[in-house]
């Protein structure tokens, strides 16, 4: 215990530095855009532990009644490591065996949701791969729902930018961040009372966390996901492999909040297609903003390209074209171009309208 605390003062007295980070793989997102803003060994596969719960919850809250009471079965008993101590007849919702696995990691809450959802802990898995692959998770395997290494085969595996890529689609569902971010759930059962107090400390000790998700096995060492947000800054850190996961997912926040500059590049409010000719007569809307983190010195290196489809009689909400933003060559970001028809449009002049017809046949 004396030594823990040794260290940990040290970390206080000389705080983490990027080139000295201790994690085998790390990465630091930009929650909106999905940029890259830090990455060490982003691509390298690695068993993630308990961090895969981050994808069961994802999953189930996708997938499931939250409301449903289930009565926990013989499957509990396959559970090991961490655990919220449910018991065999035990009824419980769904909500709150979430709320036992983010918050406490229990691997008996993550049996019990895959047996609730998918039927079993096999076709829950395949449900967990096929998200993955939707998200664009190409480095990543599941097994189960837990986390932990199988003695048959080898535990979950991922790489730290598919874990962040899967948090920052996780955190646009408000029952995943809601839950994510909680200090404390209390809820009783037919059985018991519980109270569960979140495992991420920066939860309780770093004031701009929004959320996360801890992890642990021999195999995998530390793992480590979290959120954070400051300004309208929306930031992920995962680390792999860490024993100073906390202190450094800390620091890596201070220094990119404080580097990077939140920058609104699309709004839909003010969009214009300038000089358009073919659709001159109609309203081009985009749907959504967009913001992305840059430097400083990157203002200049944004470049905004609209690519139209000439359409000829194109339907209400119909996509005509596609906005791409580019910071130098990189392809940041691709937002839909529809058109918009409003009571003005359903009123032109019969002179437009036999214009349209013969702009139709040319």
């Amino acid at each position: 215990m004396r030594k823990i605390i040794i260290i940990g003062l040290l970390f206080l007295l000389f705080p983490v530095s990027v080139k000295s980070l201790s994690a085998e793989a790390a990465i630091v997102m930009d929650g909106n855009s999905g940029r890259v803003l830090y990455g060490k060994n982003i691509n390298r596969k690695k068993l993630v532990a308990s961090t895969s719960k981050i994808m069961t919850a994802l999953v189930v809250i996708e997938n499931a009644n939250l409301n449903k009471i289930v009565t926990v079965n013989e499957e509990v008993l396959k559970a090991y490591g961490s655990a919220i101590y449910i018991e065999l007849g035990e009824k419980i919702s769904i909500l709150d065996l979430l709320y036992g696995l983010m918050l406490r990691s229990g691997n008996d809450a993550a049996i019990v949701l895959a047996e609730a959802v998918g039927g079993g802990m096999e076709t829950f898995a395949e449900m967990m791969n096929a998200r993955a692959h939707e998200i664009g998770m190409k480095n990543t395997t599941f097994y189960n729902s837990h986390g932990l290494e199988e003695k048959t085969r080898v535990g979950n595996t991922s790489t730290a930018y598919d874990m962040a890529l899967l948090t920052k689609v996780a955190m646009q569902n408000q029952t995943f961040r809601t839950i994510s971010r909680m200090e404390k759930w209390r809820t009783t059962t037919n059985y018991k009372t519980y109270l569960w107090q979140n495992k991420n400390r920066l939860i309780r000790s770093y004031q701009y966390t929004t959320g996360g998700k801890t992890g642990f096995t021999e195999l995998a060492g530390r793992t480590l996901v979290t959120t954070a947000t400051k300004d309208n800054k929306n930031l992920i850190v995962v680390t792999l492999n860490d024993g100073n996961d906390f202190a450094n997912h800390k620091a890596l926040y201070e220094e990119y909040f404080n580097k990077y500059q939140l920058v609104k590049v699309i709004n839909r409010h003010t969009f214009k297609v300038q000089d358009e000719k073919f659709y001159k007569n109609e309203t081009l809307i985009i749907k959504n903003d967009f913001d992305i983190l840059i430097t400083e010195n990157e203002r200049g290196d944004i470049r905004k390209v609209i690519e139209l489809e000439k359409i000829k009689r194109p339907r209400d909400n119909e996509k005509v074209g596609v906005l791409k933003i580019y910071l130098k060559d990189k392809l940041m970001h691709e937002e839909g171009i529809y058109i918009l028809r409003n009571s003005e449009n359903k009123n032109i002049s019969f002179w437009v309208r036999l214009l349209d017809f013969l702009r139709f046949w040319d």
